[in-house]
């Protein structure tokens, strides 16, 4: 008896206490309602282009056929990744995509960071503005017109061959030769995004408070001490969440500009898993095909944010979740 009475008194604790989170969560909804409402048109755009066309993930598990649609198509399960993993240019095209994956992070992502400490340290506000309107003029400057800028000035007849020449260097084709391959591509990625990457980082260093580097000045700190010491210290939390953003997209690359770049003498290098998806899923119409490999490359930076996002749960205080 003792202990039914014991257990409903229990239950109406817990009942009352989910009753009383319940009114707190609407009450805390009702007072931000208008945070939420500015917020709706963001939610439903993700919900739109992210979450409901996960649906066709089925395909990469079917035999797809369009005529059917996604309901009817015959499953085939695993068939597809196992075509993918046993294909002869899986290797190459994950060698590529890897490798310029982290070429991107080690020369590319320092860019920006390294672009906004010395534009920190411009006191001219007009010389500075200038210097950020030039370098975030090329963001705006689409992979077409990129790629035909680096073909004109690096095909045989173009100015950087010549000055080549004219040094003396007469046996290389620019664009022809799998060596410079990886490195023409990641110093395209430099010269364009680089400046505009720097936006959010400028954005951090204009939070730090004026005190600290008066303070740092007072007890004789020298520029570079002073950067040392407090500004790169207050720029690593930024730096460190888009770290851990950039693990989770590693397998993505442009498309754009890989695909205008890659031509037959450099395929073996410059095949990567976003043009092969193109070239042998949807130009051939294995739409199945593609959504595996599709599949296949969120399921790798899935893994590597996790990753990432542990060790720095381990290793400091900055991380995502």
């Amino acid at each position: 008896m003792l202990s039914q009475v014991g257990k409903g008194i229990v239950s109406e604790v817990q009942s009352d206490s989910v009753r009383s989170r319940g009114s707190r969560l609407r009450r805390k909804l009702w007072s931000d309602r208008y945070m939420y409402l500015l917020a709706l048109p963001g939610i439903l755009f993700i919900l739109l282009f992210d979450y409901v066309p996960m649906y066709g993930i089925l395909m990469a598990f079917q035999d797809y056929n369009p005529f059917s649609g996604i309901s009817h198509s015959e499953w085939v399960g695993f068939e597809h990744f196992e075509r993918l993993f046993h294909h002869p240019d899986f290797w190459m095209v994950l060698r590529n995509t890897l490798v310029i994956s982290l070429l991107n992070l080690v020369l590319y992502f320092p860019a920006p960071v390294v672009i906004a400490l010395l534009l920190n340290e411009v006191r001219g506000t007009l010389y500075k503005k200038l210097i950020q309107t030039v370098i975030y003029l090329p963001h705006f400057v689409s992979w077409v017109v990129v790629c035909s800028l680096t073909v004109t000035l690096m095909n045989s007849q173009g100015i950087v061959t010549k000055l080549l020449h004219a040094i003396g260097i007469t046996n290389v084709q620019l664009l022809l030769d799998e060596r410079l391959f990886w490195g023409i591509i990641t110093l395209q990625s430099i010269w364009k995004d680089a400046g505009w990457g720097t936006i959010i980082f400028l954005a951090a260093l204009a939070g730090i408070n004026p005190e600290l580097y008066e303070a740092a000045r007072v007890d004789g700190a020298n520029r570079w001490q002073q950067m040392k010491a407090i500004t790169i210290p207050a720029l690593m939390g930024t730096i460190v969440v888009l770290l851990l953003l950039r693990m989770g997209s590693i397998m993505n690359l442009s498309f754009d500009q890989l695909f205008i770049m890659g031509n037959p003498m450099v395929n073996n290098v410059a095949e990567v898993f976003d043009t092969y998806v193109f070239k042998v899923g949807v130009l051939q119409g294995n739409f199945s095909f593609a959504a595996a490999v599709g599949l296949f490359k969120s399921l790798v930076g899935l893994v590597l944010i996790l990753g990432s996002n542990f060790l720095a749960r381990k290793t400091s205080d900055n991380y995502l979740f």
